[in-house]
């Protein structure tokens, strides 16, 4: 398979990585130094599994790629605005565009860029990170991948993203096809949503605030109302995802960060939009109230572009 990744930072640059250790023909675009130094010296991968070299095609430039059987977009969201223009030399009419970003709704950028593409909405469950120039990092026991066709999109979007899964599990990651994505979309963003919302709105971790009636009052709330618009949305989610979500977090232990909270502790942008934005946008079009996000969302808004907080 012929693929490129778009964002080969720590989620891209580990699968597109695997993709290429497992025998694919995987360019990663990148930019300065850690493109000099996969040019150069490869790309360190260091994982659960072990430390390894991957060599690989890397470049700034997508139109010397050309159209590929596979695209994966793992940039930030508040880079779609020139990230999914600039994959359009890599798309043609069999492309199959796998998008891994946070949020539910990330995808539909590619819909409106790519109409004839098979674009695939995901999920990507693992730890990853970027150590620098060139390395990347994968920890913990859990690396997945879900994706599926668009509610409504035609049966070959389907088939397709059984073919992208099969790939991956023959490069040594687990990856499977839903028959629904969008259950699977808006469960992960349950969770994600809140934690990042929640500890950027306190500047806190979570496992400080879990603990605080009036903070795990907040919490639940805020799972509570994503919930409600999930299902007005038309999502079969499961009976118990609020209960169950919140006993996951209650067993991490502290074990998890969201990367919202420290892009905002660090005065970066941050996925606000992708996020309790979303979680906004979703209650006004199901007419649901969200008013714990809606707080979460406006006093969050002035720092969404990066302005560090007072």
């Amino acid at each position: 398979m012929k693929a490129a990744v778009m964002g080969a930072g720590s989620i891209g640059g580990y699968f597109g990585g695997m993709l290429a250790r497992g025998g694919h023909d995987v360019t990663l675009i990148a930019r300065g130094e850690h493109l000099d130094v996969i040019r150069r010296d490869g790309l360190t991968m260091q994982t659960q599994q072990g430390t390894f070299n991957v060599r690989c095609s890397a470049t700034d430039r997508p139109a010397e790629v050309g159209p590929v059987d596979l695209v994966l977009l793992t940039t930030k969201t508040y880079h779609n605005a020139a990230a999914v223009p600039a994959l359009a030399p890599m798309v043609g009419p069999d492309t199959a565009v796998l998008c891994l970003q946070n949020g539910i709704d990330s995808y539909t950028s590619l819909l409106e860029a790519f109409p004839d593409a098979i674009v695939l909405p995901g999920a990507a469950y693992i730890e990853a990170g970027r150590l620098g120039p060139g390395v990347v990092s994968q920890a913990g026991d859990i690396v997945r991948i879900v994706t599926g066709g668009v509610r409504g999109s035609d049966v070959s979007h389907g088939a397709r993203a059984s073919e992208v899964c099969a790939a991956f599990r023959d490069a040594g990651v687990n990856a499977e096809a839903s028959d629904d994505i969008a259950v699977t979309l808006w469960t992960k963003f349950l969770f994600i949503t809140t934690m990042a919302g929640t500890t950027s709105l306190a500047r806190e971790y979570l496992r400080d605030l879990l603990p605080r009636p009036e903070w795990h009052k907040i919490i639940v709330g805020c799972m509570a109302e994503i919930e409600r618009a999930g299902r007005g949305s038309g999502v079969n989610l499961a009976p118990n995802i609020v209960a169950d979500t919140l006993d996951y977090m209650e067993s991490a232990k502290g074990a998890m960060s969201a990367s919202m909270h420290a892009d905002l502790m660090a005065g970066r942008p941050m996925e606000l939009e992708a996020l309790n934005g979303a979680v906004v946008r979703a209650g006004v079009a199901a007419g649901v109230a969200t008013p714990i996000n809606d707080v979460i969302y406006a006093a969050l808004k002035p720092y969404a572009n990066g302005i560090a907080p007072a």
